[in-house]
């Protein structure tokens, strides 16, 4: 398909007729063909799944465009994949980003493309202002202009597993909502036997760190948290951060918090039964509702009464799909009609329900309420009420630095030596701001 195949679907009735009446031997010769839009993507099990529904979906609807999803491996490696195919001219036209590299993206003009461009060449809309409280702000250069469509975005959630708490004797309908509550019901879960591993927790440093952080309105970092710029420095080795740590050391230490890793790997041991309180991402409440075979609910992130207004709000994590350089123009009015197909409020509401990735628009969120889901399935809007919370300014804005996955590596290998190797909380917080404020200088030196 050519792009005047494209062209052609947005004109009026009138001008379709007159558009066939003169192009109609044109058209026998050369009947327009859709155009292949490649996209990159990390997502496997339920979310890949329902990520390959969607877009046979899009590509079932209309006859201009046509999808090709391809799971290339983790957020990493599919992003490495997709850049370093721009030297030979084989980059997909889409590519899913992990969050962490938003910072690192925008400031890579040369190999992508940021979506406010695609969409107005494209003669698409996409009100930002509709976007949930975050998500507009976390992924625009500057207001109203989107650099990339927020997709699989999640926020942190606390899940139990109610069966577990009968046995131990504990009320099912009441979650922990404190982390001494976590402490007491991990004790009672261990001594009726209900639970080997009691507490665990995936994604450490952006559960314990940025989203708790957020949640008590407590800064990571300088330049609201390098959302204002890339000059930021880190600054979450903070009262409140020893707090936490030393709190979580001592239940490693005594058997109350089991570490699997830094990934999503207690997630698999939540689902199994052996933990019976997890904290994790929204994102898994697609696999949990799949995989699980007990009764769970879901509850907001714990929080510390001592401090003044908590909680107050969550931030985001997950990906968004980012268009990139180098192809034809008529692939770019192609990724932006299904770009601005994905985003309406139908497919976001149905991914949503799908997956547990939180919707992107506030009508995305309206139409999955008006249509009963949150009555049946409650713990999903409980990802959204974080997100929305109290504000709470620059805290609540996100953590945009460049190469934020290369520090957030950096606080999972000093959390692990306090789990595992006693390290103390305050020698691991002071060294992880140390060595992250190092990486940035000489990232913020290489840009210039």
């Amino acid at each position: 398909m050519t792009s005047a195949c494209i062209a052609s679907s947005r004109l009026s009735r009138y001008h379709r007729i007159a558009w066939f009446v003169s192009g109609l031997v044109a058209l026998a010769m050369h009947p327009c063909r859709a155009i292949d839009i490649d996209l990159w993507h990390a997502l496997n099990g339920v979310a890949g799944d329902r990520l390959v529904e969607l877009v046979a979906k899009f590509n079932g609807s209309q006859s201009e465009v046509r999808v090709l999803p391809q799971y290339k491996g983790n957020p990493g490696d599919t992003l490495a994949s997709a850049l370093a195919a721009v030297k030979g001219g084989e980059q997909p036209d889409l590519v899913q980003a992990d969050e962490s590299m938003t910072a690192t993206l925008m400031a890579d003009r040369t190999r992508i493309r940021p979506l406010y461009e695609v969409l107005a060449e494209g003669h698409e809309q996409l009100d930002v202002r509709a976007l949930l409280p975050g998500m507009a702000s976390y992924y625009s250069e500057s207001v109203g202009k989107l650099a990339a469509l927020p997709f699989n975005q999640s926020t942190a959630l606390l899940y139990y597993n109610k069966d577990a708490f009968r046995a131990a004797g504990l009320d099912p309908a009441v979650p922990p909502r404190k982390w001494r509550d976590i402490q007491s019901m991990t004790l009672a879960l261990q001594k009726a036997n209900a639970s080997a591993c009691g507490y665990a927790s995936d994604w450490q440093a952006w559960v314990h760190v940025e989203n708790l952080g957020a949640w008590h309105d407590e800064p990571f970092a300088t330049r609201s948290n390098g959302m204002d710029g890339p000059d930021a420095r880190l600054t979450f080795n903070t009262t409140f951060m020893l707090r936490h740590v030393s709190l979580l050391s001592a239940w490693a230490h005594s058997g109350l918090f089991n570490y699997y890793g830094p990934g999503n790997q207690a997630e698999s041991h939540f689902i199994s039964g052996e933990c019976s309180i997890f904290t994790g991402s929204s994102g898994s409440l697609g696999a949990i509702d799949e995989r699980a075979r007990f009764d769970y609910a879901i509850a907001p992130i714990p929080y510390y009464d001592e401090y003044d207004g908590a909680p107050f709000r969550s931030v985001i994590g997950g990906g968004a799909l980012w268009v990139m350089r180098g192809k034809p123009k008529a692939h770019y009015a192609a990724a932006a009609h299904f770009l601005a197909w994905l985003a309406k409020p139908e497919q976001q509401a149905a991914w949503h329900q799908a997956t547990g990735f939180l919707p992107l628009s506030r009508s995305a969120y309206e139409l999955t309420r008006k249509q009963g889901f949150y009555a049946q399935h409650p713990g999903y809007q409980i990802a959204i009420e974080e997100l929305i919370g109290k504000s709470n300014n620059a805290n609540g804005r996100g953590v945009r630095l460049l190469s934020l996955e290369k520090i957030r590596a950096v606080i999972d290998e000093e959390l692990e030596h306090v789990w595992a190797h006693g390290k103390a909380p305050k020698d691991a917080l002071d060294s992880a701001v140390a060595r992250g404020n190092q990486l940035l200088q000489q990232l913020v030196a290489s840009k210039r």
